[in-house]
């Protein structure tokens, strides 16, 4: 009984995620994931890499730097055309009804919180990264 909870809580929860990820729109929450799984891949390379070549690693290492940094500024775009699409859809209403706004500024939000998020996990990375990659004084 105890481990058909955890399924049903598990898959539950996937669905949950599956929903928020449609709700903040499929195209720039898709957009901001390729970002965030680019990131991580460019510092687990960085990371294979650290021992052997030290030049290709910092190489991985910028473009993990560039990949969450876009995740991070395509999480704030997706937010601000939804805050217009919002205002748009509150200007043809006249007078809307205060949870309906409040529901399309949440939405609105969705992409610039998935952003932040993809952004601080590779920001972890890179930090960690570059603290396993010698300085660049020793390379000289």
């Amino acid at each position: 009984m105890y481990t058909l909870t955890i399924a049903f809580k598990n898959v539950f929860s996937q669905v949950i995620a599956a929903n928020i990820f449609m709700e903040g729109g499929p195209l720039f929450m898709s957009l901001i994931l390729i970002c965030l799984l680019a990131s991580l891949a460019f510092i687990v390379v960085g990371f294979m890499r650290s021992k052997s070549a030290t030049l290709k690693a910092r190489k991985f290492l910028k473009l993990a730097v560039d990949a969450s940094l876009l995740g991070l500024v395509l999480g704030f775009l997706g937010s601000v055309i939804g805050l217009i699409s919002a205002f748009d859809s509150v200007e043809a209403m006249g007078n809307p009804n205060p949870a309906i706004f409040a529901g399309g500024l949440k939405v609105s939000l969705l992409t610039a919180t998935f952003g932040l998020f993809s952004f601080v996990v590779g920001r972890i990375g890179i930090m960690v990264l570059r603290l396993v990659l010698p300085s660049e004084d020793s390379l000289e």
